[in-house]
């Protein structure tokens, strides 16, 4: 969106939704007040606003990469802790009728999101066990003096093991059937069983979904009943409402790019978003759902066990170098070995990106669910409503 088109849609936002209150008052004392209290809703929506123009500026090599997902979720991170503010400097109205049922509300979707950032975190341990594949093939072919065919069924094993751990699980039920759902190391014994190995089953150190979870219908159920509110209720509730509106649409597309991304227990995109145009950040959110669709239908990607960028360079490449593999014949002439230590240069920059990308993304992931939970866990204490499985869960996650 040009800067102009966000100047005039962030004025009229302010106009047309936060000014609904100013109508209310009439003392000059109050009407400062209100002032204060407006400029603070508005600066919230602005930074929102400035946030997601700037995620959705990425170029389409950038965009659902490691460090745009971090980028996203520092954004996430940010919001959350401004809209923490905001009820912390209006708590006397926050907990009272009718803003005391938006609240509820936004708190149980943040906690349908404490699922989804296990699974997340569960599929980051599942590209690490790819990454381990892959450093198999960079350890027999790459700084190599030598490529015989000792290096090369070494190389094809990892690359086959590789190729089956990737299918998407609708296309492996059965196989990955066998895998364990947690945020826990790798078991030791498992570690010993190749199938097992390959398709990522871990012991769990906390706790796990259940196998009939779904990621796709814990995104619906975040979704569900969002609306954004009315002209009565953004009076009623002095425009916090907006504020909270805003908080849990960012909510769900940061959760809902997430699945996007990373592997996770059925994933599935198929999340409405209906955002009213007079947000100033609702331009660039549909704009970035828009173009993660169309990423999402491309015919290399359908199949795709998660829409992260690496994961895609990482099929890409493996593809490659299992067919180069496929196709030579020794002794390698020069022309041939040339390719494929091409191809196995291409496969280590990939590796490396991964290797200093993943740490950082799961820490992250770790943080957004320690502050939703502490987030909650603050809301419900002020209410006298705090929910043992929330402390359970922020226990185990510590």
């Amino acid at each position: 969106m040009p800067a102009t088109d966000y100047q005039g849609s962030s004025a009229s936002f302010g106009r047309s939704i936060l000014s609904f209150r100013r109508d209310q008052v009439h003392s000059m004392e109050a009407t400062h007040e209100a002032s204060s209290h407006e400029l603070e809703l508005e600066a919230f929506q602005r930074k929102v606003a400035d946030r997601f123009l700037d995620l959705s500026s990425a170029g389409p090599d950038d965009l659902l990469s490691l460090s745009w997902i971090r980028k996203l979720l520092d954004s996430f991170i940010s919001c959350q802790e401004e809209f923490r503010v905001i009820l912390f400097n209006n708590r006397s109205h926050v907990y009272k009728a009718p803003l005391d049922r938006w609240i509820h509300e936004f708190f149980e979707r943040s906690v349908k999101a404490l699922d989804l950032c296990n699974a997340i975190r569960d599929g980051i341990e599942q590209i690490r066990e790819w990454k381990k594949l892959i450093e198999i093939v960079l350890c027999a072919l790459d700084n190599q003096r030598m490529l015989g065919e000792g290096q090369f069924r070494r190389a094809k094993k990892a690359l086959v093991d590789l190729a089956i751990s990737m299918l998407d699980e609708r296309d492996s039920t059965a196989a990955l059937a066998h895998r364990n759902r947690s945020f826990g190391r790798q078991n030791a014994a498992s570690s010993r069983d190749q199938h097992h190995r390959n398709f990522g089953h871990f012991r769990s150190l906390s706790w796990s979904v259940s196998r009939s979870w779904s990621a796709a219908r814990q995104l619906q159920a975040i979704g569900n009943n969002l609306a954004a509110p009315k002209a009565s209720e953004i009076v009623a509730t002095n425009g916090i409402a907006v504020a909270v509106y805003t908080m849990n649409t960012i909510l769900l597309f940061v959760m809902w790019a997430l699945v996007a991304a990373i592997p996770c227990q059925d994933r599935g995109l198929q999340v409405h978003f209906s955002i009213p145009r007079q947000f100033p950040w609702a331009a660039a959110i549909l704009s970035l759902h828009d173009r993660v669709l169309e990423e999402s239908r491309r015919r290399d990607r359908r199949n795709a066990s998660g829409l992260l960028r690496e994961i895609y360079q990482m099929d890409k490449c493996t593809k490659a170098l299992a067919e180069l593999a496929d196709s030579v014949q020794f002794p390698l002439i020069e022309e041939k070995e040339a390719e494929v230590r091409l191809r196995v240069q291409e496969l280590g920059k990939v590796c490396e990106v991964m290797k200093e990308g993943l740490d950082p993304l799961e820490r992250q992931v770790r943080d957004v669910f320690h502050r939703i939970v502490h987030s909650r866990t603050e809301g419900l204490d002020s209410l006298g409503r705090v929910n043992q499985r929330l402390i359970s869960l922020l226990v185990r996650m510590a």
